[in-house]
């Protein structure tokens, strides 16, 4: 089915089922899913349509884009970029005389000074940013839990991983990815009790997950944010 409002058009499969209550679903592939009892009037599910419609627009195209994977970044001005859960944009500026390159958020936006307006230049300024960041964000949050544990970090690195967020080896030592500084506070602070809870329980048993989920007992959102927006995490 089609349905237009608010001057979007967007198709739908209407599903009706033995069920008491109604729901609107977005599949994987962007695709849109109400599910009524049996027996509902058309006006009804346009009507629940039409309440949820920002928040279907929103999520259709979260997942449409996740389908087409990470695109290639452009340096430009007025570019977004993922800060703490939120896109800002960038603002380039260019001085011969500086002695570092460097980012800075400032005014809702990611200012970026380099020598000469060079793509590589502005990325490697913009991944120093981030590591200074997650550093700073990590070290706030382990402080922040460090109460929960009798064994304290031996030392914490940030590091370039392709395939973790975070580890923790057997003496102690916790690693973690700079791209966690793109993800919001909230699931920064989940990987951190994650790595913490391994100085604990090193596998992943039933007493690990019980420690994590009682420190922090909707630990889930963060998995959930980590598992649909993560290919958004990039440079």
């Amino acid at each position: 089915m089609i349905h237009t409002y608010a001057g979007e058009t967007i198709s739908f499969d209407v599903i009706y089922k033995k069920r008491k209550s109604a729901g609107v679903y977005i599949d994987v592939y962007g695709n849109v899913e109400v599910r009524v009892p049996k027996g509902t009037p058309k006006e009804y599910v346009l009507k629940l349509l039409e309440e949820k419609w920002d928040w279907i627009q929103q999520h259709s195209k979260e997942m449409k884009d996740r389908m087409l994977g990470p695109q290639q970044k452009v340096y430009e001005h007025g570019q977004s970029f993922l800060y703490l859960g939120n896109t800002y944009p960038i603002q380039l500026f260019h001085d011969m005389n500086l002695a570092q390159e460097y980012a800075v958020f400032e005014q809702e936006a990611l200012h970026i000074y380099v020598k000469e307006l060079d793509d590589e230049r502005i990325k490697q300024a913009l991944k120093r940013f981030y590591y200074q960041q997650c550093k700073a964000l990590v070290e706030k949050s382990i402080q922040s839990y460090q109460s929960n544990f009798k064994t304290k970090p031996r030392a914490i690195r940030i590091t370039d991983s392709k395939t973790n967020w975070g580890t923790c080896d057997s003496k102690l030592q916790l690693t973690f990815n700079w791209k966690l500084a793109m993800a919001p506070k909230n699931v920064i602070d989940y990987v951190v009790v994650h790595e913490m809870c391994h100085m604990v329980h090193l596998n992943h048993d039933r007493s690990f997950w019980r420690l994590v989920g009682k420190i922090m007992p909707d630990y889930k959102e963060s998995e959930n944010w980590l598992a649909l927006s993560s290919w958004k995490m990039t440079l």
